[in-house]
């Protein structure tokens, strides 16, 4: 990877003043020089504090996606399409897959390092005649992917906490609205603090960085001392099907390509980049730190956790709904100690619920503020007050406690939230690459940045696309067969559902309203 001179280094005579002028934050929130340029050069006024830095937007971004404490709880669904085998190296490949995408997104990231992220870049990328709506409809699969991620981690932590009240007090029977309740009380606590903490939220994700890897050896040791292991050729090489499908094969890709995907979501720090300083360079960096160390850390934890099983059936018919739960009760025999480290799971898990009320509201407002979703003119305010996007917050309360209400009716249908939010994310890196290879191969040169692929630019992007495709489709198969309402996976239904809705909104409103945001891009120095 090379770094090459950019523009956003230098400042054009003026510009900083200009941006001062227009500008409703405090000189000291509002980044660096380059920062300032790059929001000229965007065409945006800078609304929100620069209040991130490297360390605690790796802070950040490491602990809303939480990629090893998520193997824990989605691993039963590759147990059962693959078993261990499948988890084993579903782990192994998920870098190989993910890394390539993610180099590719961070090289975007400094040419615009901007909160609307993926459709902003598809608005600039893509060829002219398709801009505006292909930007558009990767700006609702963005939203629709935020919304659903997190209302999905929500549901966890709650699930989480009820799995305790059960090994603790095992009379208690969890009923469908407790976790309804214990969703919408969660999402209402991280708004909270995302409003009236706002400022101390870097911080915070710094703090809960030291936690999310100092627990990683809080769960892998007492494993490594007290549990069973199991045999490492039957662990590693022999894949089972428990799903029903006519292959082993096909069940085993099934069932890795959740592992793979536990990567997913790393653009929840391009979406703060307004409010990071040196955006431009800090981005890329954090992007990539991030990945690579959470795949480290994913890969020892997941590891450690498929050879500590023990008994695949007790586990998997946990009375606590909670496999992880009885693994480390299995092996620590404790009450106790299986609560205590369960603990350090739920809080790293609230953690990635309030930033992810950060990401999604930011991302919302982005999308409000070029006029993408209905009542932009409301939700783009940011009260000066407070700094915030303070009603895009408040939207993003109102819709995770509308969607936990699924549950109610349907925890099929709820649980094909975490699919729905992985699809539509990974389908916005995929479209957006798409038009990044487009560019490279027949449109005008790549605006300048800071961080550069340099001469790997095409092959990263090439191979990214050729990797991400088939987890597209792979990822929208039941994880059982025969299919019945009960296992389907309602993700592909409930993607084509809102992209409707979308597509109904911009023809009789969305396409005289949205232009895109390229259309106030000022690239004169490219």
């Amino acid at each position: 990877m090379s770094k090459v001179p950019s523009a956003a280094t230098r400042e054009a005579p003026g510009d900083s003043e200009k941006s001062l002028q227009h500008s409703i934050i405090p000189i000291k929130w509002q980044g660096t020089a380059a920062d300032r340029h790059d929001m000229s050069v965007l065409g945006k006024k800078q609304v929100l504090r620069r209040q991130f830095k490297f360390w605690t937007m790796l802070g950040f971004a490491s602990t809303v996606m939480v990629a090893w404490e998520f193997c824990l709880l989605v691993s039963p669904f590759t147990l059962q399409d693959g078993g261990t085998a499948g988890v084993f190296w579903g782990l192994i490949i998920c870098p190989f897959v993910m890394v390539p995408m993610y180099a590719s997104l961070a090289e975007v990231a400094s040419m615009s390092p901007t909160a609307g992220g993926q459709y902003h870049w598809v608005s600039e990328l893509a060829p002219p005649r398709f801009q505006k709506g292909l930007s558009y409809a990767v700006g609702w699969l963005i939203m629709m992917g935020w919304q659903t991620f997190l209302c999905g981690v929500s549901f966890v932590a709650a699930s989480l906490i009820l799995g305790l009240a059960v090994l603790n007090y095992p009379s208690y029977v969890i009923q469908p609205y407790h976790g309804t309740l214990l969703t919408i009380a969660i999402v209402a606590f991280c708004t909270f603090f995302n409003i009236f903490l706002a400022v101390r939220l870097p911080l915070v994700e710094a703090l809960v960085l030291l936690l999310h890897v100092a627990g990683v050896f809080i769960v892998i040791i007492p494993l490594w001392v007290m549990a069973p292991r199991g045999n490492a050729h039957d662990t590693i090489m022999v894949f089972t099907n428990s799903g029903g499908w006519w292959d082993t094969g096909l069940a085993s890709v099934i069932g890795m390509v959740p592992t793979i995907g536990l990567l997913i979501g790393y653009d929840c720090s391009v979406h703060l980049s307004e409010e990071t300083e040196d955006a431009s360079l800090t981005i890329p960096q954090v992007v990539l730190a991030a990945v690579g160390t959470n795949a480290v850390m994913l890969l020892v934890v997941g590891i450690t956790y498929i050879f500590c099983l023990g008994d695949l059936d007790s586990v998997l018919g946990s009375a606590t709904y909670q496999p992880v739960i009885q693994v480390l009760f299995n092996a620590t025999q404790s009450h106790a100690g299986t609560t205590v480290i369960t603990l350090v799971i739920i809080i790293i898990l609230l953690s990635a619920c309030v930033g992810q009320v950060a990401t999604a509201s930011r991302q919302l407002w982005s999308f409000a503020r070029d006029k993408g979703v209905p009542f932009s003119s409301w939700l783009e305010v940011v009260p000066e007050q407070w700094g915030i996007p303070m009603n895009a917050i408040m939207v993003s309360t109102i819709i995770t406690s509308l969607l936990s209400l699924i549950n109610l009716g349907s925890y099929a249908a709820f649980n094909a939230l975490n699919s729905l939010g992985t699809v539509s994310i990974l389908f916005s890196y995929t479209i957006t690459t798409g038009c990044l290879i487009w560019r490279r191969l027949f449109g005008e040169p790549l605006p300048a940045r800071r961080w550069s692929l340099g001469k790997w630019g095409l092959p990263l992007n090439i191979i990214s696309l050729c990797f991400t495709t088939p987890m597209l489709f792979f990822y929208t198969w039941p994880l059982s067969y025969p299919v019945t309402p009960a296992n389907m996976n309602w993700s592909s239904t409930m993607f084509g559902s809102v992209l409707v809705i979308a597509g109904i909104y911009y023809f009789f409103k969305g396409r005289h309203e949205y232009h895109g945001p390229v259309t106030l891009v000022k690239r004169t120095d490219d």
